[in-house]
Parts: C-alpha cells; structure tokens; sequence
C-alpha cells in the first residue's frame, strides 16, 4: 500500500481538464496565447510573479522546517536502486558493475555534479506537489502497461516501490513476439497451432468480451480477462490534463530539461574523447555492422522511387499481354492499361512518376496522400501498391520481398512495414492473410504491424458503416476468433505470428473538437458522420489490444505493442493519450510544446521513432527538429524512414536517414550507435533477436545491459545515461520523504 496519499479525481478537477482540453483543441491558427502546455523559454513563469510566489512561500515556518530537512541534500547523490531491498537503502553504480566482466567495465570518466544547498527552482511546497504529481503518473503509465502487457522499464519501477516502501521484484509480464524461424523451418507451417477452444466472442460497448459459449453471453458471464475501465481512463486522463497545466510542474519540469541539456553537453565536452577511445578499442564493430531497425515505415511505401521505376518497367516488358486490371467489369491487360492512361513505361522517369513530397506537400497532408498515385493515375497504385486486385497483389508481394532481399543483403538493417486494416469490412483480415501466406511474403529482416487509418468519417459519409462501434468491430473481432479458434482461421493465425504491433494513423492535424469523457457516445451510439477525436479513437484501440493480449498470452501466442503515430501534428493531448496507453509512438514533435509530458517521457523512457527527413516535407523544416535536444536530454529515440518512396533516393533508405541526421546535427559515432541501439530494443524483434544482437544482458538497464562488442555503445555514454536517468528519479523520492 502507497504510504505516499494522491488526491482524488473530483468534479473541481475534471471541470479543470475540461476547460483546459476545450482551450487546447482550439483552432491553433486562432490562437495567440501561450497554450496552457506551454512554457516560453525566456521566461518559464512571469520573473516577477515566481519571486513573489517564493516569498510568500518562503515565509511560513512549516516550510523553514521542510528546508531544513532538504538541507541535508547538500548533495543529491547517485542512487541507484537494488532489487530486493525495501526502503531506499541504494548502491554505488561501482558496486553495480565491480563483478561485471571486462567489457562490460565502465571507464574512469569525468562525471557531473550539482553541489550545495537543495535548488530545484520551485518553492519546497510546490516541490512536494509536483513529485506528488510525477509520481502519480508514473504509476498510470505502469498500471496500464502491465495491465496490456507492453513494456514498462525496470528502473522507474524500483523507485515507484521505494518511494512506497515496498519491495520490488522483478516481472515476467510482457509482450512475447514470435522467435525467428529456425533452418529448415517453414514460417507459414499450420501443423502447430493450437487447437479450438469453441469460445464466443461479442463486442460490448466498443470492447470485445469472451465468453464460454453463447449461452454465457446472453447471462453476461465473460471469462475472467482484465477489462479496462472506461471511468478509471478517464479519472486518470482527467489528473494528468490538470496535471501539465499547473504552473509550479511546468516550471521545475522545464529547468530540469534545461539542465539535462546542458548536462550533456558538459559530459560530452569532458568525455568526447574517452568515448571514441572506448570505441577505437572495439574490435570488428563499427556504425555499419551495428544492427539498426527502420522503426516506422509503411509497406506501400517501402521502396524507393527509382526502385518502383524499376518494377514498372520491367513488369511490362514481361506481363505486357497479361490480364492484370478490371475496370467496372472490363479486363485489361498491363499494355491497355498504360495505352488507356496514355503512357509507355519506356518513356517513365522518376519526374514523371511524381511519387517524390517536394515543397508543394510541405502543410498539405492531400497533395501528400496523392503522391502514393504513380503519375497521379489510381490505376496504377491499384495495381502495383495494393494487396487487393485482379492480379492478387502480386506485384506488391513481389516489391516488397525484393526490399526485403536488399535488407537480408545488407545484413545488419532491419524494418518494421505497415500493413492496413480499414475497419471497412470483416473479411479484410482473412484477405490479407491470404494474401501473405499465399504469396509468402516473408524476410528474416522484417517484422510486421497493422495500421489502422482514423477514416471513420469516410466510410459512414459513404454509408459503408452503420456506426463507429462496426468499424471496432471489423478489426478485432476476426482477431479474437482466429485467437480463440486458430484451426478455423489457419491463414490468419499463421499470419498474425508475424505481426507485433497495432498503429494508428492520419493527418494528427485535422481537429475533432470533441473531448472524449465518460459522457462520449458509446461506439455504437456513435452513429454521426463526424470522425471521434483522436483520444477516442486511441482508447478503444488500447481497450481491445489490452484484452486481446491476456488472451493470446494464457494460449501461448504471441502479443501486440500499441504503437500509433502521435506528436506529429495537432493537440498536445495526443502525447498525453499516448502516454497513457502505447508502448513507443512515431514522431512526437509536439513535446517540445510540453515540458511536463517531455519529461515524464524522459523518466518513462518511452520510445520515440523520429522521421527527420518526413517532417521536413509535411510539418517541421529539418534544422528545427527537436531530434538531437531529445537525444542530449536522454529520451529514448530512434531513426525511421516513414516512406522511403516519397522521401529518400538512394537504395539504403535507413543509412540515408542517419547520414543525413549525422551530417546536419553533427552525431558522433557514439550518437548514432546510442540511436541504433535505441531502434532494437524498440522494435519488435524476438527476445533471441535481441539478445543475439545486443547481448545477452540486454534487458538490464545501464552499463550491464550493454554488450559494446556487439552494440559499439561506450560503456561511458551508459553510464552516464543511467546514472543522470537515476538522479531524476532519486529526486522525486527525495521530495516525497516524510521526517
């Protein structure tokens, strides 16, 4: 039991949320105010008004008697916490790694430190009350990771349990993801699945229930599986609004990142040199054959321009009489088609192709989505890009597995394509199963995710869905069944092996207005042709994962991350849905506008998927990307392509996303190796995977994790990772001590 009391989520605070969500959604062009996220960097709070707010503080006597206390901390020293133990009795990282063996010994290095009297830039009281309130988050980040089996890192949960004086254990609870298949062994082999349990499955308010039969269900007795809970979302949803918009948190969330910043940067001018001493004495390893994983790319867009060219041409010098399109009932072959666009592919060119995002896509997120039009003609994407049409997706089979060749022959790339599932329909699963099973599309080097577009609005203008809930409704429940009954969807489960994750996409930009609560239509009252808000959507895509993931782990299957898209565009109350629910998210541009959600993303070490080159042709000009201020904070980021075909020339897309991060931002070798690493122990490679590129201790956090033999990470740049990591946590249990 937590000795440390969290206020309740009460009305007063919920009204707070509401006001603050209703200021934030607004139209951002409209607004000239600081968002309530926000803090100037100038100025964190008004000079004038903090000095005034200390002094009046300051002068109570119950706060001279806190002071007192703190005074002690004339120097916050590294604490690391040992599993184990109770309270906070902690080690010295030399004691951690004194037994280590030679190569995972840390180097003598330079280190820095804070001296003196306790100086967090907020007031003792308002101190307390922003730990209180860190605290409380972090706690609803690992409640909800744990609850969906997704990743929450070891670190912070010693310290939550210190500060509850509670001993902490390690858990076995996690995401499990298929091991590679073995030589000689067929990936697509159905002979091992398990058998049918005849369970039924029913969705209830936008969440899928299994019961025992259908009799089970009509008496509304569900098998015993977590469930979440709408109204404790919420509540929590509601805290953490109240939350980043306190002034006191923004203050002291912001100087301590300052500080983080300016940390690095003393540690680097100190310690550059031991570092690349540290890696010119690593043998055979160097930035090329260190592994590195495309964490964000989409399959309809994993090749390059040239190499899409390339396909064109040659597909119509060999299938140019076959019958490959049918339009409104009519067959063409692969010549009529071209002669019916008015076009030889001979005379093709990458201009002309016009695949390419350029100037004109730069805030313009339509001309974008057109350029997946080779030539702008639809009938070509419908035939080349596409895993549904008169050829059965052959040709988009065929790209990919030769994207997936060049991977295999560049040995040390790996990449994470999406897949889409619209929701449209319920045979949509079983047709790209076919699909993938049929054409075999597999490579050792890649691992697959859905995505899931928030077209909502789309389909029921167009009256393809009767409500929101359907839509639900199409993308899990064929999921569910092939779970509950894998001999009946063999396809399928031999499909959704390979998959290890759930993305949510589209224009982050476009505003719903809507504020999700507990008074939100349930899915299937959602009957408007309005899209949900993001949140909406983002909540009952965690519902369903986070059951649907208990289920397949008591079967022995393997499980899914939730890893949309957020931060890319639009509200600040993305990050803060994300944080809640997803295991790593692609982009988050927009904490740089959160200094509060920054840093709870710093201590959570959520991972974050940055796609430089993207942002610079749809959203943010590439020497304004907050990649390398994330990076000397200690976030946890990683290089993607997103869609090489729109972005990237050459035939090594990822190396071209980290030559040209290393280049403008000036990475050393260690940066990118650190980032390299970061993209692995993000992705969802298997546990032998991982522990086979990164080392066998990977799962450890700090220099003991680090296998520089294989990672060509300096044991120094961990070191200090894990020990500045420690010293932000340490405080916040510093604040909650009681005399």
């Amino acid at each position: 039991m937590s000795r440390v009391k969290m206020p309740e989520v009460d009305e007063a605070m919920r009204s707070f949320a509401e006001k603050v969500f209703a200021s934030e959604v607004k139209d951002e062009e409209t607004r000239q105010e600081i968002s309530p996220f926000d803090v100037e960097d100038i100025c964190p709070i008004s000079l004038h008004e903090m000095r005034e707010h200390m002094m009046l503080q300051e002068s109570s006597a119950e706060t001279e008697k806190r002071k007192k206390r703190l005074f002690r901390l004339k120097t916050i020293a590294l604490a690391l916490p040992v599993a184990q133990k109770s309270a906070t009795k902690l080690s010295a990282i030399d004691e951690v790694i004194s037994t280590s063996p030679l190569y995972q010994t840390v180097p003598d290095f330079q280190r820095v430190q804070i001296t003196g009297d306790y100086a967090s830039g907020v007031t003792v009281e308002d101190f307390e009350v922003v730990c209180k309130g860190l605290y409380r988050a972090l706690c609803i980040r690992e409640k909800n990771m744990q609850q969906s089996l997704q990743r929450f890192p070891r670190t912070p949960s010693q310290y939550l349990r210190s500060i509850e004086g509670e001993v902490w254990s390690a858990s076995d609870a996690g995401p499990v993801f298929t091991p590679p298949a073995k030589d000689g062994q067929d990936p697509f082999e159905t002979g091992n699945l398990p058998e049918d349990l005849g369970y039924h499955v029913q969705m209830k308010d936008g969440v899928v229930y299994v019961y025992g039969d259908k009799a089970a269900a009509a008496r509304n007795e569900p098998k015993d599986l977590p469930y979440p809970s709408l109204e404790q979302f919420v509540d929590d949803m509601s805290f953490l609004l109240a939350l980043i918009a306190q002034g006191p948190i923004k203050t002291y969330t912001h100087r301590r990142l300052k500080f983080l910043s300016s940390k690095f940067q003393v540690h680097e001018m100190l310690n550059e040199m031991d570092e690349m001493k540290e890696l010119k004495n690593n043998p055979h390893r160097d930035f090329y054959n260190c592994r590195k994983v495309d964490t964000h790319i989409h399959a309809a867009a994993c090749m390059n321009q040239k190499h899409l060219l390339r396909f064109i041409k040659k597909s119509y010098c060999v299938d140019a009489d076959r019958v490959v399109y049918d339009a409104k009932g009519k067959q063409l072959t692969l010549k009529q088609v071209f002669e019916q666009l008015h076009l030889h592919p001979y005379d093709l060119t990458v201009d002309s192709l016009d695949v390419h995002a350029g100037r004109q896509t730069f805030q313009r997120f339509d001309k974008f989505n057109a350029k997946y039009n080779p030539v702008g003609a639809s009938e070509l994407r419908d035939l080349y890009l596409k895993t549904e049409n008169a050829i059965g997706g052959e040709y988009f089979a065929t790209i990919i597995k030769e994207v997936g060749s060049d991977l295999e022959d560049a040995k040390y790339q790996h990449a994470e394509p999406r897949l889409s599932i619209y929701g449209r329909s319920a045979d949509e699963w079983p047709k790209l199963a076919s699909w993938f099973c049929r054409h075999r599309v597999y490579s050792p080097n890649m691992k697959w995710m859905i995505q899931v577009p928030r077209i909502y609005d789309v389909f029921r203008s167009k009256n393809f869905l009767p409500h929101f809930g359907k839509m639900l409704e199409n993308i899990f429940v064929p999921v569910f069944e092939a779970t509950v009954n894998p001999q009946a969807n063999k396809e399928l489960s031999v499909f959704l092996r390979h998959i290890t994750g759930f993305d949510s996409v589209d224009d982050e930009s476009k505003h719903s207005g809507h504020m999700f609560s507990t008074k939100s239509p349930k899915p299937d009252q959602w009957t408007s042709e309005k899209n949900p808000s993001y949140t909406y959507y983002i909540y009952y895509m965690y519902a369903n994962i986070l059951v649907l993931n208990n289920l397949r782990r008591q079967r022995g299957m393997n499980t899914f991350l939730f890893r949309p898209h957020c931060g890319e565009a639009g509200a600040i109350t993305h990050l803060l849905a994300a944080f809640m629910t997803a295991d790593n998210i692609s982009h988050g541009l927009n904490l740089k506008k959160s200094p509060v959600l920054q840093y709870l993303y710093f201590l959570a070490q959520i991972p974050i998927a940055m796609s430089p080159l993207s942002n610079n042709s749809l959203f943010l000009e590439y020497a304004k990307n907050p990649l390398p201020d994330f990076h000397q904070k200690g976030l946890m980021v990683s290089l993607s392509t997103d869609d090489p075909m729109q972005f990237h020339y050459t035939k090594e897309p990822l190396m071209e996303e980290y030559a040209i991060a290393a280049q403008v931002f000036k990475l050393s070798t260690c940066d990118m190796c650190e980032i390299a690493r970061n993209s692995v122990l993000q992705c969802g490679l298997s546990h032998e995977e991982k522990a086979k590129f990164l080392g066998e201790n990977y799962q450890e956090e700090g220099p003991h994790g680090n296998d520089i033999r294989k990672t060509n990470v300096a044991q120094i740049r961990m070191a200090y990772r894990y020990e500045t990591w420690c010293y932000e946590l340490n405080l916040i249990v510093e604040g909650l001590k009681t005399d």
